[in-house]
């Protein structure tokens, strides 16, 4: 149960900082330069897709080993459906605001693109995921690899997960080559508008499957036992922490540099194509195994240490991920993403319409929009919370879902 929590913990996490990275406003903020991706390669979509496909694994791996495929299948269709009508209403609700509030057109168009209900084959691209608005693409690339989910566990069950893997690597090695482009060019001049764009997504699903691949093979041979997790991250066995570790400080200078343009161009010309985020090219690749890695140690093993620092350490990261608050938000991360999504476009809106704000004004509108994260989660745990408070019976929890992870 501890691990779910920590799951949740981190599902949280991520929530609040994509929140801090997605409010934008004019002149920009202090608090987007101060979190994890300014010191690796390594962001919140990332984590966020990794436990969706993690959770996909472990839960639905169990199902299908104890109703068989064809329920386990139904219910992975019956919750990618369910995200849908999420997606498809986050994308509807701001459509319609739009229409009300004065200016929005023109405040929203770098997002939305010349976006109305009068655009049908505006609103077919929305329908595909070909057309993507801006912080609405985490959902659709999760939705398309649930779509895929079933026969991978079924595979995994069956012990081919080796071979999963080993085509997620060759998916994942077409979309660097830009493959995809043999589909994607036609269908981007079939659909472009009368804002000259078609196909719009921040990330590549090709290249980005093999986060949420590989996360479900873990998942699915966690569920049935066949890793021994307190053996392969145990307290003696150092050696892969350490090679974590030593890829996280090579790539440390370098993710300083390049955030602060400091690299010289020729160096830049050839690192950016290695570093290419939308289709999780190989910088991006090899800092999140790294992370990861160097992460699910110091949860395992770091609390079973020998040295006092590292014990410290893994406590002050386990009592981040174990935060009340985190673990709230990452219960109800479906309801919460879709939450976050309206309150960036509202603070971009309103930022738009005012002169632009000083740092305290804009840490303080931040800070804010951090607590408001809460209130679906707070609404839909409301008879708990009433329970706890007044002493009434208590209701059923509310079942903690997964969501994508993400940016």
């Amino acid at each position: 149960m501890k691990r779910f929590e920590i799951i949740d913990g981190m599902r949280g996490y991520f929530l609040v900082f994509m929140l801090i990275n997605h409010l934008v406003f004019v002149g920009g903020y202090w608090m987007m330069e101060v979190n994890h991706r300014q010191f690796a390669f390594v962001e919140d979509a990332q984590g966020f897709v990794f436990l969706s496909g993690l959770l996909i694994g472990m839960v639905y791996a169990r199902k299908m080993l104890k109703y068989g495929y064809d329920t386990g299948r139904q219910l992975i269709r019956n919750r990618a459906f369910e995200l849908y009508r999420y997606a498809m209403g986050t994308v509807m609700a701001v459509l319609v605001v739009q229409m009300f509030l004065p200016d929005a057109y023109r405040l929203w168009y770098n997002w939305l693109g010349y976006t109305n209900f009068d655009q049908p084959l505006r609103l077919a691209a929305i329908a595909t995921f070909l057309f993507q608005p801006t912080f609405m693409d985490i959902l659709p690339q999760y939705i398309v690899y649930m779509l895929f989910a079933p026969p991978l566990v079924w595979l995994c069950l069956k012990g081919k997960w080796a071979q999963v893997l080993a085509g997620s690597l060759i998916v994942w090695m077409a979309a660097q080559l830009g493959l995809q482009r043999f589909v994607t060019d036609p269908l981007n001049t079939l659909f472009t508008g009368s804002d000259d764009q078609g196909i719009r997504a921040s990330f590549n699903m090709l290249g980005w499957q093999i986060v949420f691949i590989s996360a479900l093979v873990i998942g699915a041979l966690t569920a049935q036992d066949r890793i021994d997790w307190n053996r392969i991250f145990s307290p003696e066995k150092t050696r892969l922490p350490k090679v974590a570790l030593a890829i996280c400080l090579f790539f440390l200078p370098l993710r300083i540099v390049t955030a602060w343009d400091l690299l010289p161009q020729s160096v830049l010309d050839k690192f950016a194509t290695m570093e290419i985020r939308a289709d999780f090219g190989p910088v991006y690749l090899l800092n999140f195994a790294a992370v990861a890695t160097g992460l699910a140690w110091l949860l395992i093993a770091g609390p079973k240490h020998h040295n006092l620092w590292v014990r410290k350490l893994a406590g002050i990261v386990i009592g981040v991920f174990t935060l009340r608050f985190l673990r709230l938000l990452g219960r109800h991360s479906l309801q919460v993403y879709v939450w976050h999504v309206a309150i960036v476009y509202a603070v971009y809106y309103a930022d738009g319409r005012t002169p632009e704000l000083s740092q305290l004004t804009k840490t303080s509108i931040a800070v804010v929009c951090i607590a408001l994260l809460a209130l679906p989660a707070l609404w839909r745990e409301r008879e708990q919370i009433a329970a706890s408070l007044f002493g009434q019976p208590k209701a059923e929890p509310a079942k903690s879902k997964s969501t994508p992870a993400a940016r």
